[in-house]
């Protein structure tokens, strides 16, 4: 989705479009025969190149914003938090719209001009096209603006594969989560902006050697009991359950975290509530500090202690994942 939200155009303004269409029209002149010749063929001239313009570009618009085909997805329902899914199926609608509408006039226009041999005719029909297609642009002004800030919001999301399967790491902050990340990637963890978190996303990727992995830790949303949560950061951890196929929650059982075990058995449970379905691994991290008789696998990323068969777990977990096609290595 990234190489695809970069392929994005800044969008024009309704004006900004019909001065960018009207200037290139300025500078057609075309000779002829005669006067008449010349009037007809600059006329056409004129017409064809506003015409391209304003179809190209808004073509362009409408193939190059991400095609929303699913809804119950990761990507749609992030749009749909940050842009709204209803205002972007419309505007792009809008922007087909006037495409098409511009295909018409520019043959109808074209049409009338070579059919004629009056010279105030063929000015009026030119004149009528400028003032049509004017006022189809001017139709779609809103919907042009709403994508451009669209366009701004989108290219700012961050790029995760709804086609790898993905581990999810949650706890409450200090727990060790964002070490054990880079412990788990095979290259240095990424920091993408998502929405409503302040720190952003924490992406990482690993692989068996055939077959690749994303870790994702994200900081400010399953640091908190789901049911705390306000109504867009539920929508926004509805986003990242379709995304999540595997969960590694770890707890600190030292409670140097600065949160007790019980408030963290209360987190643990507050997810399983909210990711019925998805497996969940429960790891204990510090165990260079302490050691427990939970029967919960423990680890320590400061002496990597159990780190390699905490990595074998997760492995074999995200193994059973079937996506189908899924992306290469």
């Amino acid at each position: 989705m990234a190489s695809e939200t970069a392929k994005i155009p800044t969008v024009l303004s309704a004006d900004e479009l019909l001065d960018k269409a009207f200037g290139r029209a300025s500078k057609v002149s075309i000779g002829g025969s005669d006067a008449l010749d010349r009037l007809k063929k600059t006329s056409l001239g004129k017409v064809t190149a506003i015409g391209d313009i304003i179809k190209d570009t808004l073509d362009k618009y409408v193939d190059t914003f991400p095609r929303i085909e699913k809804e119950e997805d990761f990507f749609p329902e992030l749009v749909n938090l940050v842009v709204g899914l209803d205002q972007y199926k419309k505007s792009l609608g809008a922007v087909k719209w006037a495409s098409n509408r511009t295909e018409i006039l520019r043959k109808e226009a074209l049409r009338k001009i070579r059919r004629s041999k009056d010279p105030r005719f063929i000015d009026m029909a030119r004149n009528e096209f400028y003032g049509r297609i004017s006022s189809v642009l001017r139709q779609i002004s809103k919907d042009l603006l709403f994508l451009q800030s669209a366009r701004d919001k989108i290219r700012k999301l961050p790029y995760v594969s709804a086609k790898v399967p993905t581990l999810v790491v949650a706890g409450f902050p200090n727990v060790g989560k964002s070490r054990i990340v880079t412990e788990l990637s095979t290259a240095e963890p990424e920091i993408a902006p998502y929405p409503f978190t302040t720190k952003g996303i924490v992406i990482g990727h690993m692989d068996d050697g055939w077959r690749r992995f994303q870790v994702i830790d994200t900081p400010g949303l399953l640091d908190r009991e789901l049911e705390e949560r306000n109504a867009i950061e539920r929508q926004a951890i509805l986003a990242l359950k379709y995304l999540t196929h595997v969960i590694l929650f770890v707890i600190d059982p030292t409670e140097t975290c600065g949160y007790t075990l019980e408030k963290q058995t209360a987190l643990l449970e507050s997810v399983q509530r909210g990711f019925g379905g998805v497996e969940i691994i429960i790891a204990e991290s510090k165990s260079d500090m302490l050691h427990t008789d939970s029967g919960r696998l423990s680890f320590s990323s400061e002496t990597g202690e159990n780190v390699d068969t905490l990595r074998k777990t997760v492995v074999d977990a995200l193994r059973r994942i079937d996506l189908g096609e899924e992306e290469d290595v």
